[in-house]
């Protein structure tokens, strides 16, 4: 992770001590990492992004954190590659989902991800979310786009974050953020990945 983005505030929340001794060894001094429990992430409104590791208890966590504090990304760290597992876990209110045996690169890539608002999971099972939203929440008109809008459109449904977005384009990040919630807004839906959903259905890039 380059030191040159911008400082994030990450809640962890593990069973294993060490585990979060290797959190802080990976992002070094780019992030700060706060070990809590979960009535702490619940009062921290400071937070970029919560990881919390797959319990017997992660979706009663999740439920309480959906009714408590409904904006905090969640990124789960778990044991299980069960696509339907990984499916419900993000239905149930995680940004994200990550194997324990994840690679240095996935881990950083996937905190930037959600950290940015998108969701990070393996490609089967956005695939599979890609299915569900393009049934539930249909768009009812075509939209045009700019062909900067294009570009930001064309990295986003690669799964690039909007810092990546930003480097690629010679952009701010704060410009992408407003871009894609301008974006969100006049297609009329609620998150990326409907809009994801919207650009592919309608062909709108190569």
């Amino acid at each position: 992770m380059s030191a040159t983005l911008e400082r994030l505030r990450i809640g962890v929340i593990l069973a294993d001590p060490l585990r979060f001794e290797g959190l802080v060894a990976l992002f070094g001094d780019t992030a700060d990492l706060l070990p809590m429990l979960p009535t702490d992430a619940v009062r921290r409104s400071d937070l970029s992004l919560l990881i919390l590791e797959a319990s017997e208890e992660l979706f009663a966590l999740l439920a309480a954190f959906r009714r408590a504090r409904a904006g905090l990304r969640i990124l789960v760290l778990g044991e299980s590659a069960d696509p339907a597992y990984i499916s419900r876990v993000v239905a149930a209110g995680a940004k994200g989902y990550m194997p324990r045996n994840a690679t240095v690169a996935e881990m950083q890539m996937a905190i930037q991800v959600v950290a940015d608002g998108s969701i990070w999971a393996p490609r089967k099972v956005l695939a599979g979310l890609i299915d569900t939203l393009s049934t539930t929440e249909p768009v009812r008109q075509r939209v045009q786009f700019t062909p900067r809008e294009r570009e930001v459109l064309q990295l986003l449904v690669l799964g690039s974050p909007d810092r990546d977005i930003a480097g690629a384009l010679g952009l701010s990040v704060r410009t992408v953020q407003g871009m894609v919630r301008a974006l969100l807004k006049r297609v009329g839906v609620s998150n990326r990945v409907a809009l994801t959903v919207y650009v592919m259905e309608k062909h709108l890039i190569s």
